[in-house]
């Protein structure tokens, strides 16, 4: 039967390992890979070797009472810490890359038991094997500048592109900036600042790593955006203009423990009649209204023409030479309406060029 010398130690260490690498994955002690995770890996490591290599020596696994409540003592330890590390954090998007770090682990340690319990002139063979493919690996990986100064190694395979649907494109539309401000990643400090922010749809959220290690910006379904690895000074820019309003939810995949909202808010729009009778120059009557417009940054401003005649909205005076510089409704028929939105703060002067006496103004504040 299996050997207790080898399994009782083995099935410690592996609960043990097991609910450091389930605590530092989800954030609550920082990265996976410094302090005190790199310890919960190598303990997790150790045990299975050591559980493996007492189930296999004696060609079968034991049936006793000791055995089941030592089993049961240990798939108690696990899940107790496992329910308490998804209490503290009810966001995970990276459930696949958690189990692909558990296989890394297992798969070697249980061929290694195997052999060196069943076949142990190969052992040495295989274990070479792993060790040349463990080192091939990392040397690749780090060829490849996911370390270097300033970063940490990162157990993640995200591309450094992100969903070209959200990424901003070049735009003159305001820009709303959050800090991703320095050792964020730690429980208890700020990790983005603003943590929550609203914007008009159509805005450019961008965030920026002032942190000495590299993290990422997603969506908590890990399908609307998700920026990659945004390394130290570097920034990732959103445009909203594709996304619903509503709240989203974001953290950072490699500190799950990061985490902040961005609500966009519908568009905002004002309102502008040319009047009924605009067309002619008198006295008294009204052309644009109202003539004059304030409106914040982001608005669209929409023209609706009443009159019987048909009239243009363009940016200038009567006096340039070169008026429409910055928009032209070309005519715009009774009934018909022209939009333009406004991106960036000044005065804007416009007319009709049809009847120059039509003047009107816009003020983005």
């Amino acid at each position: 039967m299996s050997d207790w010398d080898l399994m009782m130690p083995g099935m410690g260490l592996s609960a043990i390992g097991l609910a450091g690498v389930i605590l530092s994955y989800l954030g609550i002690a920082n990265t996976f890979l410094t302090g005190m995770q790199a310890l919960s890996g190598l303990t997790l490591f150790i045990g299975l070797i050591f559980l493996s290599a007492g189930i296999l020596s004696g060609g079968g696994v034991s049936t006793s009472g000791r055995a089941k409540a030592t089993t049961l003592v240990i798939f108690g330890i696990a899940g107790s810490v496992g329910t308490y590390a998804l209490s503290l954090n009810k966001v995970i998007t990276s459930l696949t890359v958690f189990v692909g770090l558990l296989l890394i682990i297992l798969i070697p340690t249980i061929v290694l038991a195997f052999f060196s319990m069943k076949m142990p002139k190969h052992f040495k063979p295989v274990a070479t094997i792993f060790v040349a493919a463990m080192v091939v690996a990392i040397g690749s990986y780090t060829a490849f500048g996911f370390i270097g100064p300033g970063a940490q190694f990162h157990l993640t395979s995200m591309q450094q592109n992100s969903t070209n649907s959200t990424t901003a494109p070049v735009s003159n539309a305001p820009v709303i900036s959050i800090n991703i401000p320095v050792n964020a990643s730690v429980k208890g400090n700020p990790s983005f600042t603003p943590n929550s922010v609203t914007v008009p749809k159509g805005d450019i959220i961008e965030w920026t790593n002032n942190d000495k290690v590299g993290h990422t910006v997603t969506s908590a379904d890990g399908t609307t955006w998700d920026s990659g690895i945004i390394s130290a000074g570097k920034t990732f820019r959103l445009d909203t203009s594709k996304l619903n309003a509503t709240t989203y939810q974001y953290l950072c995949t490699v500190h799950p423990i990061m985490s902040g909202s961005i609500t966009i808010t519908a568009p905002l729009f004002a309102n502008v009649t040319i009047s009924k009778g605009a067309s002619t120059h008198a006295a008294g009557q009204k052309y644009f209204d109202p003539q004059d417009s304030t409106v914040k940054v982001g608005t669209t401003v929409v023209w609706t023409n009443q009159d019987s005649a048909a009239h243009t909205v363009t940016s200038g005076t009567p006096s340039d030479t070169s008026p429409g510089s910055l928009f032209d409704s070309g005519l715009i028929k009774p009934g018909q309406t022209f939009k333009q939105n406004f991106n960036a703060t000044g005065n804007i002067s416009y007319f009709c060029t049809v009847h120059p006496w039509m003047t009107g103004k816009v003020t983005v504040g």
